[in-house]
C-alpha cells in the first residue's frame, strides 16, 4: 500500500514539472505579455525555480531516499515498454529551431537574427560548460549501465534551454509558444528516462541547467554584444553547439 502511494506520488511530481516552470518561473504570467521591447532583466525571483531544480538535483546524488525514487521511477517505466523511441535526439533542438522557423514565416520575435543568435550561442556555450563539467564529475553509471556520465541530461538541458530561449522572444507575441517549447522539452525528459539513458534526477538537473543558461545568456547579453561583436554589421557569427555527446562550434554567414 506505501509502495502504491510512493509511486502515485512520484508520477503526479513528474508531470506537475510543466506547470510549475510555465507558471512559476515568471512572477506573472499577465505582466509577462506586456508588450516590451526589452530583453529580460536580472532579478533575484528569476532564479527560484532554476535552483529548485538543481538543488533537488544535488540532494538526490547523496540522498539514498531519492535515489530509490529514482530506481522506482525506471522500474515503472521499464515495466510499459515495448520498444524504445530516439525522438528525443530531435526533439531537444525543437524548442530553440522554433524561434528561426516563426521568424522566417513572418512572426517576429523580441531580437532580431544576430542578436537571438548571440544569445543563444551564449546560452549554449553555459549550457554545455555546465553539463559536460559535472558528468565528468560526478561519474554516475547511467541506468542501461552503457557509461559513466548520466548526471545531468544533456539532451534535457539542450531542450529547455531553447524552450525559455522561446519564450522569451516569443511571450509578448503569445504564451502559447513558450508552453509549446516546455511541453516539447518535458517530453525530451520523459524519453530519456522512457530510453533508459536517464534517471529522474538526471532530467530535473538538465531542466535547471538548460533554464538558468538561456536567463543567464539574457542577462549578460548587453555586455556580450558591446564587447565581442561590436559592429552591427558583422557578416558572419561562431556560434557554439552541444548535441548531447559533442561540443563544438558553427559558422553563420550573413549573405547581404
Amino acid at each position: 500500500m506505501l509502495q502504491k502511494s510512493i509511486k502515485k506520488t512520484k508520477t503526479i511530481f513528474f508531470f506537475l514539472i510543466i506547470p510549475l516552470i510555465l507558471f512559476g518561473h515568471e512572477n506573472n504570467i499577465n505582466d509577462s505579455i506586456k508588450k516590451s521591447n526589452s530583453n529580460l532583466k536580472y532579478s533575484p525571483k528569476q532564479l527560484i525555480i532554476p535552483a529548485a531544480l538543481i538543488t533537488y538535483s544535488i540532494i538526490a546524488i547523496e540522498s539514498d531516499y531519492l535515489k530509490y525514487i529514482n530506481s522506482e521511477i525506471k522500474d515503472e517505466i521499464n515495466e510499459s515498454i515495448d520498444e524504445k523511441f530516439t525522438v528525443d535526439d530531435f526533439s531537444q533542438y525543437a524548442p530553440a529551431l522554433a524561434v528561426y522557423g516563426l521568424n522566417n514565416i513572418g512572426i517576429k520575435g523580441k531580437n532580431d537574427l544576430k542578436d537571438r543568435t548571440i544569445i543563444l550561442g551564449t546560452s549554449f556555450l553555459i549550457m554545455s560548460g555546465l553539463v559536460l563539467s559535472l558528468k565528468s564529475i560526478t561519474k554516475i553509471e547511467r541506468p542501461d549501465g552503457s557509461s559513466n556520465n548520466s548526471f545531468p541530461s544533456g539532451h534535457t538541458a539542450t531542450a529547455f534551454a531553447g524552450a525559455e530561449f522561446l519564450w522569451q522572444e516569443y511571450k509578448d507575441v503569445s504564451i502559447w509558444y513558450g508552453i509549446s517549447g516546455y511541453v516539447v522539452a518535458t517530453g525530451t525528459g520523459f524519453f530519456r528516462i522512457y530510453n533508459d539513458r536517464h534517471w529522474f534526477t538526471d532530467v530535473v538537473m538538465g531542466a535547471g541547467i538548460g533554464i538558468l543558461s538561456t536567463k543567464i545568456a539574457y542577462w549578460i547579453f548587453p555586455s556580450v554584444e558591446s564587447k565581442i561583436f561590436k559592429s552591427k554589421k558583422n557578416s558572419t557569427m561562431v556560434t557554439p553547439f552541444y548535441n548531447g555527446k559533442q561540443m563544438g562550434l558553427g559558422l553563420i554567414l550573413n549573405l547581404k
